[in-house]
């Protein structure tokens, strides 16, 4: 769908692909590391990593605890420093850019959101990892569309993946049942997914109908897994890859900020205070869905981390409870559903200490064991052949494959350098109109000017890439 040719010519695209592979950090000394392919041959070093630390899950503070003592012990006199950043996602990004402007405070190892690498890159904060890749022999495990997610617009690759997500609908089987609704919900357009949330205001009073994210304090998950869900479900899209230029008064932006009224003023939407609260996405996982006090989710395939053994919010009746459907396009069109696909990796900042270090630290990560560890403690779809086929793996939840199916219609964020700009721009449009302060032709023109100023008039368009 939507963006996949333009990835193609362009190369920059924000993540996705089928199947995963883990990867991680590092810093520590400056030796020169002799031959990619060894994992012990950077000597003994200090490195640090740096990640963001999400709620009270410990998926990924407990994998990068078994990977430094797993370095450690076959680096003896190597040290790892975990260094988790608890943060908004928004807030998480900006303290890791403040760390990496300078050799003092630059971790050897970054977590880092692909939709983020090229203006990294653009910033100076990303070291290009080719010269160690061409001697690593599991890079060959990576499936292309990862690889791709995790090249600068230079041609360079500043990232090992570790996992990549698609996003559905995700629904509570019990309180459709006290509605009279079918438990095999599967909705063909957006006036399906409105009235099923009325059905829900009207037979189940007291519970959130439907949760979209919106607003600022959310950040990317606003922009992407609340807005683009929408917008790339009509005919229109935030780039034009054939005319390499952004796209500006579009009706489908228009009717995306029109949903996203609808929701809020009917009140089939949480309470604007309650989407504006930082820890919202948390409070979705860990509280909301399995206390059944929200009917509908349109959220991530990684949402399930929360109700494993592992998770924040053990949960293990979530699979009964829980039904999974693929987000309609806006009437039924094209082919009939919509998915966004995102997902991080481990980058070398340009200012580290130890580089040759972080790369085998990021090595230990990544072995097929260890990746396939986080891709099944992680709830990730899996971006590494050998991950995918692994029996494991495949087997580790019941929505697997329901989640790894929706890659074939998935759309990717043009990950250019302007996009945090304009995702910011999304977000504020999507603010406005959430708490009445804009009318969403308001606040879609307001969107127009804002991009304009951010590219140059001339880097825009009125005609959307073909879908």
């Amino acid at each position: 769908m939507a963006m996949k040719n333009g990835f193609k010519r362009a190369g920059v695209l924000a993540v996705g692909a089928l199947l995963l592979g883990v990867s991680a950090c590092s810093q520590g000394s400056t030796t020169k590391t002799p031959e990619a392919g060894s994992s012990q041959s950077a000597g003994p070093a200090n490195i640090k990593i740096a990640y963001q630390q999400w709620g009270p899950g410990t998926v990924m503070k407990n994998f990068l605890t078994g990977a430094k003592a797993e370095y450690e012990a076959a680096n003896p006199g190597s040290k790892v420093e975990i260094l988790p950043i608890v943060a908004s996602e928004n807030d998480y990004y900006t303290k890791l850019q403040l760390m990496m402007r300078s050799p003092n405070t630059a971790p050897d190892i970054v977590y880092e959101d692909t939709f983020l690498i090229n203006s990294d890159i653009t910033a100076g904060y990303l070291k290009p990892l080719d010269d160690y890749i061409k001697g690593w022999s599991d890079w060959s495990q990576f499936e292309d569309t990862a690889k791709g997610a995790a090249k600068g617009q230079d041609g360079k690759t500043y990232g090992v993946p570790d996992g990549t997500d698609t996003r559905a609908l995700w629904y509570n089987k019990q309180l459709f049942a006290k509605a009279g609704l079918p438990a095999d919900w599967q909705p063909k357009t957006w006036d399906d997914v409105l009235t099923t949330a009325r059905t829900i205001k009207s037979k189940v009073p007291g519970v959130i109908p439907l949760n979209v994210y919106s607003g600022k304090p959310m950040g990317e998950a606003s922009a992407m897994q609340g807005f683009e869900m929408l917008l790339y479900g009509t005919k229109d899209t935030l780039y034009n890859f054939d005319q390499s230029k952004w796209v500006v008064g579009s009706q489908g932006f228009k009717d995306s900020l029109n949903f996203v009224k609808t929701v809020f003023s009917e009140g089939l939407a949480p309470q604007p205070k309650q989407s504006l609260d930082p820890n919202w996405g948390n409070k979705v996982g860990s509280d909301l869905l399995p206390n059944s006090k929200l009917a509908i989710a349109l959220d991530g395939s990684w949402l399930y981390n929360n109700w494993q053994k592992t998770g924040a919010k053990p949960w293990p009746q979530w699979t009964e409870v829980l039904g999974q459907t693929a987000m309609p396009t806006q009437g039924g069109e094209g082919k009939g559903k919509v998915s966004l696909s995102g997902g991080w990796t481990w980058a070398i900042p340009a200012k580290s200490k130890a580089p040759d270090a972080a790369w085998n630290f990021i090595k230990t990560l990544q072995t097929q064991k260890n990746a396939t560890k986080y891709a099944t403690d992680g709830a990730q779809i899996a971006v590494r052949k050998d991950v995918a086929s692994d029996a494991g793996y495949k087997s580790s939840a019941k929505s697997t494959q329901f989640f790894t199916d929706l890659v074939g219609v998935t759309v990717y964020r043009p990950a250019l350098p302007e996009y945090p700009k304009v995702s910011n721009e999304i977000i504020t449009a999507m603010e406005a109109v959430m708490t009445g302060q804009s009318s969403p032709e308001e606040a879609a023109k307001n969107y127009d000017e804002a991009v304009e100023g951010i590219v140059g008039k001339d880097k825009t368009t009125t005609e959307s890439q073909s879908q």
